[in-house]
């Protein structure tokens, strides 16, 4: 058995519940990863699967993997041409006026010495798309239901602290670390239709640190 929940299971791919703060690939100072949970994912197959997407280190949830190179090819594409649906939940540092909206902002990286890099809004920018509703409140926080519909780095993170106005709860760069041990967001459910076979579709079960927080 994998240490890792596995919440889809076929003969070409699998979708797993990454658990917050565990980085994908192993950072240079070292420490636990997903690359050390590869040997057990293979599940008797003889290669190691392979990401197809990214999730930040803190968020957890749903995160696919391509068990063959013919698929991990036709998994990136349907990413490619937006055919992968995926829905998010985040905790906002308080609650939002509006109960829902659109976030268009435009994003693009920059860096320097004192706080590394970052993604901003950018009028010149990639343009960035994420359609939130509100679907809890809780202790002047507010759980938001995040559909994204373009993939780049931070967006939920940035289009809620500059798009919403607040930033997600725990967030060190966009907001506040607090107590907090990462930032609240999870991946909570993706969907790839797939020619001739039934969609790889997949949700993942709320985390315990957001049942904690009351939602």
């Amino acid at each position: 058995m994998t240490e890792i929940p596995i919440l889809f299971e076929d003969g070409e791919a699998l979708v797993i519940d990454k658990p917050g703060g565990l980085p994908i690939e192993t950072p240079r100072k070292g420490g636990p990863s997903l690359e050390d949970h590869w040997e057990q994912l293979k599940l008797g197959f003889q290669r190691a699967p392979a990401p197809v997407h990214r999730l930040d280190t803190d968020t957890s949830g749903c995160l696919l993997l391509a068990r063959n190179p013919k698929a991990l090819k036709r998994f990136n594409k349907a990413f490619e041409e937006k055919l992968v649906g995926k829905t998010y939940l985040g905790i906002l540092a308080s609650i939002p006026q509006e109960k829902e909206g659109t976030v268009d902002l435009a994003l693009t990286k920059i860096s320097s010495a004192e706080k590394g890099w970052r993604m901003i809004p950018a009028k010149k920018g990639k343009p960035s798309q994420t359609h939130w509703r509100v679907i809890a409140e809780e202790k002047g926080r507010a759980l938001v239901e995040f559909r994204p519909e373009t993939g780049r780095t931070h967006q939920i993170r940035v289009h809620a602290a500059s798009g919403i106005g607040i930033p997600l709860l725990g967030d060190p760069v966009y907001g506040q670390r607090n107590a907090f041990a990462r930032t609240m967001l999870h991946a909570s459910a993706l969907e790839l239709p797939r020619e001739g076979k039934p969609p790889i579709a997949a949700s993942a079960p709320m985390p315990a640190d957001f049942t904690a927080l009351g939602f």
